[in-house]
C-alpha cells in the first residue's frame, strides 16, 4: 500500500500558496540572499529489513538491515531490533543502493517537454561573451520542470545543473535535490559547493561564429583560459588591494583556492591533457572532465591528477571529437584505478543512469574485466559524490551518511528492475510507482469538460 504525506502530491504552486501565511520572516541584512531554503519534511524512522545492500563503495551485503533516523543512516547489520514506532520495509529479494547522483544535467534550463525549435528558448548558456565566470546557472533554473520529478522516480536523489559549453568559462553550476518545489532555492542542496564549468575543444572555439573577441581555434581557447587565470592569480597575490567588487574575478579566486569544484567539458585525450597542464600551471584542481570520450587513452594521467571522467556509456560518432569513443571507456578508467562516472547531459538519460552504468559494465566484462554490480554502482553513487565535493555526505550506505536511498525490485543494473521506493533525507518521495507530479502533468480544467 502506498502511504505518502499529502504535501508530496501537491503541485509546487499549490503548495506555495498553502504555505504563504506561514512564510518565514525576512532574512537578516547580512544573510545570503541565495542560500538554500530546502528543509526535509518530518519522517518516521525506517528500517529496511533483509535487503541485498550495495554500499556504494564496493561491498555487497546480502540479507542486511539498514536503519534510517532523522534523515541519516544510523545502523547497518543483520537482524537489527524492530523498535516500536519504526516503519519496517520488508526488503527480502530487493536491492538497496545509495540514491543515484547525476553530475551533469541541464534540467530546468532546457524546456521539457521538448519540441522542435525549442532550443531557442533554452537558458543553458550565456553566449554574449566568450567567458562568463560571473553568471550562475541557478538564476535560470525553472523548478517546475517535469524532468526533475521523472529523474526522481528513476532513483536520482542529487543532481548538478551546469551551464553549457559554448563559453571558455561558462559560470557556476548548482547542486539540487529533485523534489517538488516552487523555486530553485527550495531544491538547493544545503552547503553543497556550486562548481565552475569550463570548456575546451570545438564547442567554445566554434560558438563565436567569427564574432570579434571570441576564440576560433583550440589554441585560442587555451590562450584565453590561461590569460584569464593569470589575471585572477595576480589579483589574488595583490592581497585584495583592489576595492572594486568583481563577480567574475571572485568566482575564479574561489576556484583557484579549491573552494569551487571545476568541471570541464572536454572530449579528446590531447585536449584533456592540455587542460590538466593548465591546471598544473595555476594550481587549479579539476574535479571532473565531462564527456571525455577518449579518457581511456589517458586514464593514468587522470588518476594522477585525482580527476574523474564523467562519460556516457556508448555515445560515438555524433561529432568529430567523439570519433574515437568506445563502450569500454568507463570500465578502462576504473580498471586503471581512476574515478569513472556515468552522467546524463540530456534529460532522457537522466532517467536511465542505472542502465547507463549497466551498459558500461557489460562492455568492460566483454573486454575481460571483472565488474560485479557492487563495483559498477560506484560510477553513479560515491564517485559522483566525490566529484561534487560531497563524498563525506552522500553516495554510500554508511553510518552518519544522508539517507538518500533507492530500494530496487532486483539487481539495479538489470533492465528488468525498477525503483520500488526512493528516499531523500529519510523522507519517502516515491513508492510503488506513485510519485509527485509537476504542475504541467496535472493538466488544467477546460470549461464544461473537467480536466
Amino acid at each position: 500500500m502506498i502511504r505518502m504525506r499529502v504535501p508530496a502530491f501537491l503541485s509546487p504552486a499549490l503548495l506555495a500558496a498553502c504555505l504563504l501565511a506561514a512564510s518565514p520572516a525576512a532574512p537578516a541584512a547580512d544573510a545570503d540572499p541565495y542560500a538554500s531554503r530546502y528543509v526535509p519534511a518530518a519522517a518516521p524512522p525506517t528500517l529496511f529489513a533483509g535487503a541485498t545492500v550495495l554500499d556504494g563503495i564496493g561491498a555487497r551485503l546480502n540479507g542486511h538491515d539498514v536503519l534510517v533516523e532523522n534523515g541519516r543512516i544510523t545502523a547497518i547489520g543483520r537482524d537489527l531490533p524492530r523498535r516500536p514506532g519504526v516503519r519496517v520495509v520488508e526488503a527480502g529479494g530487493a536491492w538497496l543502493t545509495p540514491g543515484l547522483i547525476d553530475v551533469h544535467t541541464h534540467l530546468g534550463t532546457f524546456p521539457q517537454p521538448y519540441e522542435h525549435g525549442s532550443h531557442a528558448f533554452a537558458d543553458v548558456t550565456e553566449t554574449s561573451r566568450s567567458q562568463t565566470p560571473d553568471v550562475w546557472i541557478e538564476y535560470a533554473v525553472r523548478a517546475g520542470d517535469p524532468a526533475f520529478l521523472h529523474a526522481l522516480a528513476a532513483g536520482v536523489t542529487t543532481l548538478q545543473v551546469l551551464p553549457g559549453s559554448s563559453s571558455v568559462i561558462a559560470g557556476r553550476g548548482v547542486v539540487l535535490k529533485p523534489v517538488p518545489a516552487a523555486t530553485v532555492a527550495d531544491m538547493k542542496f544545503p552547503g553543497a559547493p556550486q562548481g565552475l564549468k569550463l570548456a575546451c575543444g570545438s564547442n567554445p572555439s566554434l560558438s563565436g561564429n567569427g564574432r570579434p573577441g571570441f576564440p576560433d581555434s583550440r589554441m585560442g581557447v587555451i590562450g584565453e583560459l590561461r590569460a584569464t587565470l593569470a589575471k585572477a592569480r595576480a589579483r589574488m597575490r595583490a592581497g585584495g588591494r583592489d576595492p572594486a567588487p568583481d563577480l567574475a574575478q571572485d568566482t575564479l579566486a574561489l576556484a583557484l583556492r579549491g573552494e569551487l569544484p571545476v568541471h570541464v567539458h572536454c572530449y579528446r585525450a590531447d585536449d584533456i591533457a592540455t587542460v590538466l597542464a593548465v591546471a598544473d600551471e595555476f594550481g587549479l584542481p579539476i574535479a571532473a572532465v565531462h564527456h571525455a570520450t577518449e579518457a581511456y587513452k589517458i586514464a593514468g594521467l587522470l588518476r594522477e591528477h585525482g580527476t574523474c571522467a564523467a562519460v556516457w556509456s556508448d555515445w560515438w560518432g555524433f561529432k568529430r571529437e567523439a570519433e574515437d569513443g568506445i563502450r569500454e571507456n568507463a570500465a578502462f578508467v576504473d580498471a586503471a584505478g581512476g574515478c569513472a562516472i556515468l552522467h546524463s547531459d540530456i534529460p532522457v538519460l537522466g532517467n536511465l543512469l542505472n542502465l547507463e552504468a549497466a551498459k558500461a559494465a557489460a562492455a568492460g566484462r566483454r573486454a575481460g574485466l571483472d565488474i560485479p554490480p557492487e563495483r559498477a554502482i560506484r560510477w553513479i553513487t560515491s564517485n559522483a559524490a566525490q566529484a561534487l565535493g560531497l563524498g563525506d555526505r552522500i553516495g554510500r550506505i554508511a553510518r552518519g551518511y544522508g539517507a538518500d536511498l533507492v530500494l530496487w525490485s532486483g539487481d539495479p543494473l538489470s533492465v528488468r528492475s525498477r525503483p520500488r521506493l526512493v528516499m531523500i533525507d529519510g523522507v519517502v518521495q516515491v513508492e510503488d510507482g506513485a510519485r509527485p507530479l509537476a504542475d504541467f502533468e496535472l493538466g488544467r480544467a477546460v470549461m464544461g469538460q473537467g480536466r
